[in-house]
């Protein structure tokens, strides 16, 4: 049996640059045949992650080069008044250590004692590793540590204990090169949000004056352009609540409270990009959440394959209602019927809206949420 949660949103954002490309340009695809804008998913994960932070630094795992220096803050008092304890020591038996995590690719530590890969881990995992090199300090001085020792290394990620993994873990995996054994297939799956019409980037001008200048000297000191556009996206992601649960290894509670701030997140989490230049903080004026079991996932980016065009009307409430005239559409053409709940801004859709294949109207988007979290466990139950 299967149990998929999808999240649509509607998010019409103000002049910005909230993702951009390697020229800093917006990122943008062709959609339809025509140019949108993008925001592309690991722009909205990395967002969500830094949400999880707030709720739980031990929900979020670390991305990092930095192993070495992470162990090395956590091991210095511990280790300070060992018989063998120097600094010296200390980062030798971290990086012998470091570079015995692997198989036949090895992790590499370079003179700044960084990592030659990006490491994706959670704390406690890297508490583990740490409680490995205290307890076997002595042995990670020697020229070579024993088979056992590097055994209980590797172990300490993702091993024995797979309870280590954290939750941003579990919803979006993971892949190490250098250990594909200690790989997370990922419980959620996020889209590139695009805009639900058709774009045109936009330059906007900008120039600085030294502000000690003489007051007879003409001219600007600094100038240049950022490209910007303006757009509605459609967002969408899905959870595979059977994937999750087994993710975090049966922890059901956990698991419910990973949901719930992932759907939290979804909404309120905001891509950073070059928002001192232009605050757009516009939040989602259209959510709906659906639970469905023993049904394939529906992405309803096909809503929006004719580009809407709104002149003189709501852009967003002219998205809902292609978005829910397409989801009503497919649950037709397939017999199957929605269990989902949706909740908009009353300023633009009014208090008596109905989006047709969405479901029931619910009063917020916090109540959307724990309508969502209460279904899954009612069906879980």
């Amino acid at each position: 049996m299967k149990t998929f949660i999808e999240i649509h949103a509607l998010q019409n954002f103000a002049p910005s640059n909230l993702n951009r490309d390697d020229t800093g340009a917006p990122k943008d695809a062709f959609f339809g045949g025509t140019r949108r804008a993008r925001v592309s998913s690991q722009c909205f994960k990395r967002a969500i992650r830094e949400y999880f932070k707030a709720q739980n630094k031990d929900w979020v795992a670390d991305r990092t080069k930095r192993l070495v220096e992470a162990l090395q803050g956590r091991l210095t008092e511990q280790l300070k008044d060992h018989k063998e304890f120097s600094e010296d020591n200390l980062l030798k038996a971290i990086g012998v250590a470091v570079t015995s995590l692997g198989g036949k690719k090895t992790v590499k530590v370079d003179k700044e004692m960084k990592t030659d890969v990006l490491l994706f881990l959670s704390p406690k995992e890297i508490d583990a590793l740490a409680q490995v090199i205290k307890d076997s300090y002595p042995d990670l001085l020697k020229p070579k540590p024993s088979d056992q020792v590097v055994k209980t290394l590797n172990n300490a990620i993702d091993g024995e204990d797979k309870s280590r993994l954290s939750v941003d873990v579990a919803l979006f995996g993971r892949m190490l090169a250098v250990m594909p054994e200690k790989n997370q297939y990922a419980a959620c799956q996020v889209a590139h949000a695009i805009s639900t019409h058709t774009v045109e980037r936009e330059f906007d001008f900008y120039t600085a004056v030294d502000d000690r200048k003489p007051e007879d000297t003409a001219g600007a000191d600094m100038m240049g352009t950022i490209e910007f556009n303006s757009a509605c996206f459609y967002r969408y992601a899905v959870v595979d609540w059977e994937k999750l649960v087994a993710n975090l290894q049966g922890n059901t509670a956990l698991a419910e409270q990973g949901l719930q701030a992932f759907l939290d997140g979804f909404v309120s989490a905001e891509p950073t990009g070059k928002q001192n230049s232009f605050a757009a903080h516009n939040p989602p004026e259209f959510v709906s959440i659906a639970v469905r079991r023993n049904t394939a996932p529906r992405n309803l980016a096909n809503a929006f394959e004719m580009p809407v065009y709104a002149k003189g009307k709501s852009l967003t409430k002219e998205s809902a209602d292609k978005l829910s005239f397409k989801a009503a559409a497919l649950d037709n053409l397939y017999e199957t019927r929605p269990n989902a709940r949706y909740a908009v801004a009353e300023d633009v859709f009014g208090k008596t809206y109905r989006a047709g294949g969405m479901g029931e109207q619910l009063e917020s988007v916090p109540k959307l949420i724990n309508w969502a979290v209460a279904e899954v466990s009612r069906q879980e139950g």
